[in-house]
């Protein structure tokens, strides 16, 4: 490294965000850039550490220690550290299509992975992606770069989020004709419309979308394939398809009450109040509109923090979060070692703008719901109760509900943001595809299903997942798909 004692000189600092108050008036980005001075520091941080966990993406405890896509953060520190922005950008893309989301949207398993985290802050990594990024579009360094020949083959992707837009991009750059069938009238998916614009801005979505275009990657929006377009006309008129069609089926929660009105799976939520910036201008009615309502989000992972900064801009009276699972604790726990992703407490960017609002972080751990309240065929409040985590009968940690502990909270809007089970199972059987025991489709290591020349990536096949998990499924299938196209033979990287 070119400042081998840098992280004994410089502390971390990574983009500072706006002011909660401030940021929660607008949809917009809620992180200014660093200066260049400062982003020199930050990458001078990175040690010659020898074994550089943060690009392995290995698979420990069952969570992911370093980036899923291998990025080559030593080396494009290094890079930046030097000022050579245009080097770090090419050294990025060689291994990340999309660095400008993953820099925005990803938990940086990188950083949970990072050497100087063993004994002290890690270095800001994605911090430093999102800027060798953002640069490289502002400097015009990212310009169509179509292929110099095709070779004839057409595949099809149906989906057009992280891991379609990936297979996409990697198909178009090994010759292939490609078509992406996307059944909203958005390209993105999850991009553009299961994340908040003040997360990920549509305009960098579909900045992206515009480049893959002008290099030759088609899309068709509002097709939904097997209703619109049957399975059996793509497969006649593709030499390959990639199913990426996201694990879009939320978990729901049974519980008595749960007809009553008012009571919304999340993404209905978020899409709705995407679509409402995209389409209509912020005065627009959203179709389910937190303003003045006492909010309760159950569910304590990324989408409901997303669901209490949402509610939140669209002028919610109050934001009360419930999550089943114990308070994490405020520094790894014993059998929580590095390099395994940190299992710690976070106040994410939804929590903070609560606290700044209401004096506190929203979020009540170890708390069940045990029915929803109405009157007038309407939620009026959630009843709760307090859980403690036992050992159950296999080992297995279970929650009790504690005794005399029932209390009521009250809601005009509940937010289910419970996670998701898997994909819609239509689609992948209309295309006789296997689907393993969760309902995901069974796909091998080059992720080709139980149907020869029919691929699947991302969510569909691997569960609710990281945007950075999709851009590395998709990169996986779009090598298998050449593969298969070119008998064997496949120009496309790992």
């Amino acid at each position: 490294m070119g400042r081998p004692t840098g992280f004994l000189e410089f502390g971390r600092r990574a983009a500072a965000a706006r002011p909660p108050l401030e940021r929660i008036r607008d949809w917009s980005d809620a992180h200014p850039r660093l200066p260049d001075a400062v982003l020199g520091e930050q990458a001078a941080r990175c040690m010659d550490c020898g074994v550089p966990y943060c690009h392995t993406g290995a698979q420990i405890s069952g969570m992911a220690a370093g980036c899923p896509l291998n990025n080559l953060v030593p080396e494009w520190n290094d890079l930046v550290y030097r000022g050579q922005w245009r080097e770090a950008a090419i050294r990025l893309h060689r291994t990340d299509n999309f660095p400008e989301f993953t820099g925005r949207v990803c938990p940086a398993p990188c950083e949970g992975s990072c050497t100087v985290g063993l004994n002290g802050d890690p270095v800001a990594i994605r911090t430093i992606e999102q800027e060798i990024a953002d640069r490289a579009w502002d400097s015009g360094w990212i310009v169509p770069a179509p292929p110099l020949a095709r070779t004839g083959f057409t595949a099809a992707v149906v989906g057009s989020g992280p891991a379609g837009l990936a297979a996409a991009d990697q198909l178009n750059r090994a010759g292939h004709l490609v078509t992406v069938f996307e059944r909203a009238g958005r390209v993105g998916g999850l991009l553009m419309y299961g994340i908040p614009a003040m997360k990920l801005d549509k305009g960098v979505v579909a900045r992206r979308v515009r480049l893959m275009e002008a290099e030759g990657v088609r899309f068709e929006v509002g097709v939904t394939v097997g209703v619109d377009l049957p399975a059996e006309e793509l497969l006649a008129g593709f030499d390959a398809v990639v199913l990426a069609t996201g694990a879009t089926v939320a978990r729901d929660l049974p519980a008595p009450g749960r007809d009553l009105g008012g009571i919304h799976l999340a993404m209905s939520f978020l899409r709705g109040n995407t679509r409402r910036l995209l389409d209509g201008g912020a005065a627009a009615e959203a179709p389910i509109d937190a303003a003045g309502n006492d909010v309760v989000v159950i569910g304590g992972g990324d989408t409901g923090t997303d669901c209490v900064g949402t509610a939140i801009r669209q002028g919610a009276r109050s934001v009360r979060q419930l999550e089943i699972l114990a308070r994490p604790p405020d520094a790894r726990a014993p059998d929580n070692p590095w390099p395994e992703w940190p299992k710690v407490h976070r106040l994410d960017y939804g929590q903070e703008e609560a606290r700044a609002l209401w004096g506190a972080d929203p979020r009540r751990y170890e708390t069940t719901t045990r029915r929803f309240v109405g009157r007038n065929e309407h939620v009026t409040a959630v009843e709760v109760a307090s859980v403690e985590w036992v050992a159950g009968p296999e080992g297995r940690a279970e929650a009790r509900e504690v005794p005399g502990t029932v209390e009521t909270v009250p809601a005009d809007l509940v937010l289910l943001a419970l996670g998701f089970t898997g994909p819609e199972p239509a689609l992948p059987r209309a295309f006789g595809c296997e689907l393993d025991g969760r309902g995901c489709v069974r796909a091998g290591a080059d992720r080709m299903t139980s149907v020869p020349g029919v691929f699947a990536a991302g969510d569909c096949v691997r569960g609710q997942s990281l945007v950075v998990w999709a851009i590395r499924e998709g990169r996986t299938a779009a090598r298998g798909v050449d593969r298969f196209l070119m008998r064997g033979e496949t120009v496309l990287p790992v």
